[in-house]
């Protein structure tokens, strides 16, 4: 690793996540943040000494907050928080996500709200920099009041109670999950636990991880279905810059433009210069107005999630002496972003089962039926287009609103949540469903462009197709489909990148 992220709670921008993300280096608190944090909480101090009541401060939690609890007693509520509410369940987040998760939580602390002291993040970041990662069980938010569950556990290894596995994936437990990062446990003091427990990390951590997937699963989309043109000796003209630009959709115009850089004219293309089809179908002739909604959908929850980067979203909050409770916890605008994305991305994998029903189905004559080597002696692609059908059937479920359900807790305290984290968790099962019915239509597009030879398809295109050929060989003949399809939709990088 090398150079450092200096977080402060106000400049962390998406560009600079995915740079991190991409070549990891040591995350540090800016020393105007340390200064801001510590100010922050000593202005608890003040509140705990004017005995005012304060939720979360001197107070019981959710429906125990007209509960008052004594100044002895106001350390001892912040481990019992701790403990009490580390309830997830199912398996632990993968890493990337909790690596993200507490960087944001880092960066949230950071802006200098939430009553907490610097040095508590310190630990944070000592775990985060020696790649010593909390488990936290992926189940058990409904994301509002935070995420509370997911973060009593990343809270637990601060305080030398929790698990952790390094990046030699040994398992740590108690304190030497601390010892491994060089640091010892946290002391917790009034405020810190719930500031530790409260927010929005981990449905801001999901929603991103499905952005990102997002923006793979577009690019290596439109390289697809360009590929799918050329097999099915499909029409240009739809692609055309004045059609695009008459409809004014600022992602519609960019997709217009990728289609056009990749398809730049081919032997495939002028071949059937003078064919009578005036048509194609919507799968192929309206990729520019679907994948351009798409393109627009990701790039507006970009914009939001970039908001939600630097924001604080634990409760309460304090403001130069004045302790406010209010909402910032709830996860809404994040759900309706994983919902918003799970609905835009499943349809390019409904378009991409479309465009490989046609590619199998011999809409091109010079297309053996099912892409077989010897029809009726071979099944070809019959069975691969069969299991895309059932990922994208599979999707229309699970894009379903997660935020359109709430279920009360806390009785009846916390009586509208938002289930962003089942959002996010939806969107990145699609995903993974997309990945693979998009691996499935690369690999009938590129038999049918190998059909169509000694006619080459275009420069650009054939880039793509070498890239699919680095993983999955030609196809000569029956054999297993498995193997190629998981090692093609877990390589989409390289197509995306061709």
């Amino acid at each position: 690793m090398s150079n450092t992220l200096t977080i402060d709670g106000q400049s962390l921008t998406m560009d600079a996540l995915r740079e991190w993300e991409k070549n990891p280096c040591p995350v540090a608190l800016s020393d105007t943040a340390r200064a801001r944090m510590a100010a922050n909480q000593a202005e608890v101090e003040k509140v705990i000494n004017a005995d005012q009541a304060s939720y979360g401060i001197n107070t019981g939690f959710g429906a125990f907050a007209k509960q008052r609890i004594s100044a002895d007693k106001v350390i001892e509520l912040q481990y019992n928080l701790v403990r009490s509410h580390a309830c997830g369940v199912g398996d632990a987040l993968p890493a990337e996500v909790t690596r993200r998760l507490m960087l944001l939580k880092a960066n949230s602390l950071a802006v200098g709200h939430s009553g907490i002291r610097p040095e508590v993040v310190d630990v944070l970041l000592a775990l985060l920099n020696a790649d010593v990662l909390p488990i936290i069980p992926e189940r058990g938010s409904v994301g509002a009041s935070g995420d509370l569950a997911p973060l009593a556990h990343l809270a637990l290894a601060l305080i030398g109670e929790g698990e952790a596995i390094t990046s030699e994936h040994n398992f740590l437990e108690g304190e030497a999950v601390l010892e491994a990062a060089g640091c010892h446990s946290v002391e917790l003091a009034a405020k810190e636990g719930l500031a530790l427990l409260n927010g929005t990390q981990l449905s801001a951590a999901l929603a991103i991880e499905g952005l990102f997937k997002g923006r793979l699963l577009l690019e290596t989309a439109i390289r697809a279905g360009a590929m799918s043109v050329e097999g099915l000796a499909g029409s240009y003209a739809p692609f055309d810059s004045r059609v695009q630009d008459v409809r004014r959709m600022p992602g519609q115009i960019k997709v217009g433009e990728r289609f056009r850089s990749l398809l730049t004219g081919s032997d495939i293309h002028d071949s059937h210069a003078g064919c009578d089809r005036v048509q194609d179908p919507y799968a192929l002739r309206c990729m520019p107005q679907v994948f351009g909604g798409v393109q627009d959908t990701l790039d507006h929850c970009e914009r939001i999630l970039e908001c939600e980067l630097n924001s604080v979203s634990d409760n309460p909050l304090v403001f130069d002496g004045e302790v406010i409770s209010a909402g910032n916890f709830h996860a809404e605008p994040l759900a309706f972003l994983s919902d918003f994305m799970a609905i835009a991305l499943a349809e390019l994998g409904s378009m991409s089962e479309r465009r490989t029903d046609l590619l199998v189905r011999k809409v091109n004559p010079r297309l053996e039926m099912f892409l077989t080597a010897t029809p009726g002696l071979e099944s070809g692609y019959m069975i691969a287009h069969v299991t895309a059908a059932a990922l994208a059937s599979e999707n229309k479920t699970l894009a379903h609103p997660a935020s359109v359900d709430s279920i009360p807790t806390s009785a009846g305290q916390e009586d509208h949540v938002s289930m962003a984290p089942w959002a996010g968790h939806k969107l990145e099962r699609l995903c993974a469903n997309i990945a693979n019915i998009l691996a499935i239509e690369l690999m009938a597009a590129s038999v049918a462009v190998d059909q169509m030879a000694p006619l080459k398809t275009t420069g650009p295109l054939q880039k793509v197709h070498a890239a699919v050929r680095e993983i999955v060989e030609p196809h000569a003949g029956d054999r297993r489909m498995d193997q190629d399809i998981h090692a093609l939709a877990a390589g989409l990088d390289s197509i995306a990148a061709a």
